[in-house]
């Protein structure tokens, strides 16, 4: 028996309870409420000898019975963005200032940058390593539960596409860069045994380069696991395949190079619109057979939210008892001073929330963007009579609270836009990239509207299957929503949609234009305005 075949079992072995546990619905339902409120008391404890902690009387709320820590932490603590964080972030990261947020010195920040901000830092505390250090066992723990067996999966190797930059360190022994660039260094034997494409790739700064590298370092391994961003993995699949076809021709699909590849973890993005690419790329046909295990995640640099927990099924449960506590914000209040805020139990199903954390890095009551939509929810804690469920508490991102459009009453979400894209691809029989949806404001005799602007695979299309296309995508979103349809009813309101058809890779030279390229970095499917459309057209090739 190898290495390899013994870490799986080990990994197995180590994870059997925590599988057992993973597959009892009903302990999720009857318990999550509890064990978040847990949670939130153990997070404050805490915290409360830090300034913030201090400031905000985290000892007493402590020691409060567990029908009433929650309303008082509410109403101690604000919901709070992260620039109501920055500057005690900064006296932590530039200055090494300890017991601010958090308890002792954080060491570690995941810098991020939104597509209209600049660059946040995020604290990374050791409990927060940790945390998602838990969270990555659950990974491994549920694919068991799907039917993966972990020692045939650590035989072969586990490709990661993490993020694109190495860390930098200050005169305080504090280092900031991307979250890969935090946890890559503390990945030991035995999981280096399997781990893709190895330290020194993976640390690698500029992403074409990286992307070659990965692709030439994994050609000939046993990969049997891939993880990352749909995007990433298409452009990774494409460039190890036209390697491979260099020595075999036949080669038309990426099972022919990794013939045990059999197991996809992605995230950060709608899987739906790459359904159709993913397919051509592992079984030769958009129609054709899908990866066999696919496990959707909700990874965040504040924290792991949720993990799909049943497969196939697009909710995804939440991840109660990883150190950090979340509550949800009705997505119309988000901008309230008085905003009202529920946690899990607390919550309706089909309304739209705004995710809000506090953290095992201290981060308190902080908003991180998100929208989502409760498919099932958990009973109520029992010092609250129980009952009341349906289920473990089950969430779907929907999109984020800054990205919508609703320039003329129209009322529209990522998820519309998301679906619909999806919708329009299989009727006009094309397979779609990235893309972006913004409005068209009347000028000149053009009524006001809504443009997409979308990768199409292959070359250019024609009139008639944009026409397709269009039409489909019209139909999608008025199915989702009744405002876009009332604006679009008897051709008084909005024009039809219009469709602009980029080069796949479009999206990808923007985001290098502003050295976003790689990683975790993505574009917004959609925004009130024309801004970004307009930048990522731009970088059509002529």
């Amino acid at each position: 028996m190898n290495a390899t075949t013994l870490v799986g079992l080990g990994i197995r072995t180590y994870l059997a309870g925590r599988i057992g546990r993973l597959s009892n619905a009903r302990h999720w339902q009857e318990n999550a409420a509890g064990i978040q409120l847990a949670q939130l008391r153990s997070l404050l404890g805490a915290a409360s000898g830090t300034e913030f902690g201090k400031a905000h009387d985290f000892a007493t709320i402590t020691a409060l019975p567990n029908a009433e820590i929650l309303p008082a932490y509410r109403k101690a603590v604000p919901i709070a963005d992260w620039y109501a964080y920055k500057d005690m972030i900064a006296r932590m990261r530039e200055g090494g200032e300890p017991n601010v947020l958090w308890p002792g010195l954080i060491r570690d920040y995941a810098q991020t940058s939104g597509t209209t901000a600049g660059d946040k830092y995020i604290p990374v505390s050791a409990e927060m390593l940790r945390s998602n250090f838990r969270a990555s066992l659950d990974i491994f723990a549920h694919l068991a539960r799907f039917g993966v067996s972990l020692p045939w999966l650590t035989t072969g190797k586990s490709l990661f596409l993490g993020g694109s930059t190495n860390l930098s360190t200050n005169a305080h022994g504090v280092r900031t860069g991307d979250l890969s660039g935090i946890v890559t260094p503390l990945i030991r034997w035995p999981v280096s045994e399997i781990y893709l494409p190895g330290r020194d790739i993976a640390l690698m700064s500029h992403w074409p380069d990286k992307i070659e590298a990965m692709a030439t370092r994994c050609l000939r391994e046993d990969v049997r696991m891939v993880s990352g961003m749909c995007s990433w993995a298409l452009v990774l699949f494409e460039r190890v395949m036209e390697l491979a076809r260099k020595t075999n021709p036949a080669v038309r699909t990426i099972a022919d190079v990794w013939p045990n590849f059999r197991v996809f973890v992605h995230g950060g993005v709608k899987y739906a619109p790459f359904d159709a690419r993913v397919r051509a790329a592992f079984s030769g046909s958009p129609e054709g057979a899908d990866i066999p295990t696919r496990l959707e995640l909700y990874p965040a640099s504040e924290g792991f939210v949720a993990i799909q927990d049943t497969p196939r099924d697009p909710g995804l449960r939440l991840l109660t008892d990883i150190g950090n506590f979340a509550e949800f914000v009705p997505l119309e209040a988000i901008d309230r001073p008085d905003a009202p805020a529920y946690a899990c139990h607390e919550v309706e199903k089909g309304q739209k929330y705004v995710v809000v954390l506090s953290t095992c890095a201290g981060l308190w009551r902080y908003i991180l963007g998100d929208v989502v939509i409760f498919d099932t929810v958990p009973d109520r804690p029992h010092s609250l009579g129980g009952g009341g469920g349906d289920g473990p508490p089950r969430l779907r991102i929907v999109g984020r609270h800054r990205h919508f459009i609703n320039a003329f009453g129209e009322n529209l979400i990522v998820e519309h836009v998301e679906n619909a894209v999806a919708h329009a691809a299989r009727a006009a029989g094309v397979t779609v990239g990235e893309f972006t949806a913004a409005p068209v404001y009347p000028r000149d005799g053009v009524r006001p509207g809504l443009e997409l602007l979308v990768e199409i695979d292959g070359p250019r299309p024609g009139g008639p299957v944009i026409a397709a296309f269009r039409d489909a995508f019209d139909a999608s979103l008025k199915d989702q929503n009744a405002d876009y349809t009332t604006k679009r009813t008897s051709g008084v309101g909005m024009a039809e949609p219009m469709i602009t058809p980029v080069p796949c890779g479009t999206f990808h030279r923007w985001l290098e234009s502003r050295g976003k390229l790689g990683g975790q970095h993505k574009c917004p499917r959609c925004a009130n305005e024309r801004t970004i459309l307009e930048a990522v057209a731009a970088c059509e090739p002529s």
